[in-house]
């Protein structure tokens, strides 16, 4: 297998990682193809920079240090850890171009607007990463195919969770990897955030491999249970917050009314997004798809400002001049109250199809595993000194606590016009029913003038 040195080691800067070393011809080759270099126009967390202003930070950066972890990770692995004969769970660094190629790659199939996109027109980025990494047109596949001609496959069944060695695949998608490791540094770091900050280099130098995966010594537990709970905050903090949530209604609804008015025949030619077509016919091969990215969509919405369409327009203008949807918090008991609210914004003029939703937003901060589950988590396992295996949350009562319990909540999204006051000259009455609904139905919350 050709994993070739470079002459030199190439360094990246970086605000969380200082720097991100670059030691191979394959890993370089990588980032400068197009299909890489895309990620530069595709924002790591979406429209949360209207939240966090400084949040503008990239997939690029955050796959440049997903690499640089996985690298980190592979050099206290075959310092501490080299396998001395075969199966004796330890370290083999044969698997360092796998690792380190899976690291750097497995975000290059994120679209436009990320997980949005996915939901309105039915995409998949890890589906399309693996197609990226084995579709003979991409620069990605011909550099892969450089190192042998199995590999992209092999780099591929890490992103499936099949790659044969769960070494491998832990150290890129498990419930402590070097992805969320990243993540939730970069996000904290740009958002200004410090609920997603914890001891990176501790957890590095206690995490071991073993026959089963990886594991971590007993005495770096507490950097460990340090990450499940910054995590934990980000997640309710950060990636939950209301205004983010409006902000990816708006933009759903924005794209959801675009197709509508394409698939009547009702978008006028010279406003047509050329680009989206394939999306909206649903005819979009790989090709349609890398030429997407945020900006792309961005110029299509300015576009739409100027559109006869009230609902487009408006809605254009409501993503690219910040103007969320308010929202209210709703559980399995008020629910009753949601059609009523949804018929008062329709008396206001606003048709419910479009200027109302829900959003419910749960993460898992822990769990254990459970074989029987649809989709069982790989547990953390802490080693003791005589080499046997305890699960995190079995020793941490802070884990524990915090393991196999969703969090978060579901909101109901309306337009915040529905909150004017009588001094207004809108449908005063209608307004007011509105606000006496939400005032009764115990629907109003702390985090309602967010």
């Amino acid at each position: 297998m050709l994993f070739e040195k470079l002459p030199r080691e190439k360094v990246f800067r970086d605000p969380v990682h200082n720097y991100v070393h670059v030691q191979h011809r394959v890993i370089l080759d990588l980032i400068n193809t197009p299909e890489f270099q895309r990620l530069r126009r595709i924002k790591q967390l979406g429209v949360s920079d209207y939240v966090f202003q400084g949040a503008e930070h990239t997939r690029f950066a955050h796959s440049l240090g997903v690499y640089e972890i996985a690298r980190e990770m592979c050099d206290n692995f075959v310092n501490n850890y080299p396998t001395q004969t075969p199966g004796d769970g330890l370290w083999d660094d044969a698997e360092r171009p796998v690792v380190l190629c899976a690291a750097l790659l497995h975000d290059i199939g994120h679209g436009a607007y990320s997980h949005t996109f996915e939901h309105i027109f039915d995409t998949d980025h890890e589906a399309i990463t693996r197609a990226i990494l084995t579709d003979s047109h991409t620069n990605v596949n011909k550099i892969l195919r450089g190192v042998g001609p199995e590999f992209p496959e092999m780099v591929a069944s890490v992103i499936n969770h099949t790659y044969p060695n769960p070494q491998v695949v832990q150290m890129i998608s498990s419930q402590i990897d070097a992805d969320r490791m990243d993540y939730l540094l970069h996000d904290a770091y740009y958002t200004g955030t410090k609920y997603g900050l914890f001891d990176l280099s501790r957890i590095l130098r206690v995490m071991r491999p073993y026959s089963d995966g990886i594991a971590y010594e007993a005495n770096g537990m507490h950097a460990v249970e340090d990450y499940v709970v910054s995590r934990f905050q980000m997640y309710q903090q950060v990636y939950f917050h209301p205004v983010s949530r409006g902000m990816e209604v708006i933009l759903f609804h924005l794209l959801k009314r675009a197709k509508f008015l394409y698939e009547s025949g009702q978008f006028e030619s010279g406003f047509s997004p050329r680009l989206l077509v394939p999306f909206f016919e649903q005819t979009f091969n790989l090709t349609d798809y890398l030429k997407l990215d945020d900006g792309v969509l961005n110029t299509y919405f300015t576009y739409w400002l100027d559109y006869p369409d009230s609902i487009l327009s408006d809605f254009a203008d409501r993503f690219l001049n910040r103007r969320p949807l308010k929202s209210v918090t709703f559980t399995d008991q008020t629910a009753y109250l949601l059609p009523r609210l949804r018929d008062l914004v329709a008396s206001a003029g606003f048709d419910p199809h479009y200027y109302t939703a829900e959003n419910d937003s749960f993460d898992l901060p822990y769990d254990q595993y459970d074989p029987a589950s649809a989709n069982p988590k790989t547990q953390i396992e802490i080693m003791q000194k005589d080499g046997t295996l305890e699960e995190l949350s079995t020793l941490s009562p802070l884990v524990a606590a915090l393991s196999g319990r969703a969090t978060g909540d579901k909101r109901f999204y309306f337009p915040k016009e529905m909150l004017a006051t009588q001094d207004s000259n809108l449908f005063s009455p209608i307004y007011e029913k509105f606000q006496h609904y939400l005032l009764n139905g115990g629907l109003i919350d702390p985090h309602f003038n967010d």
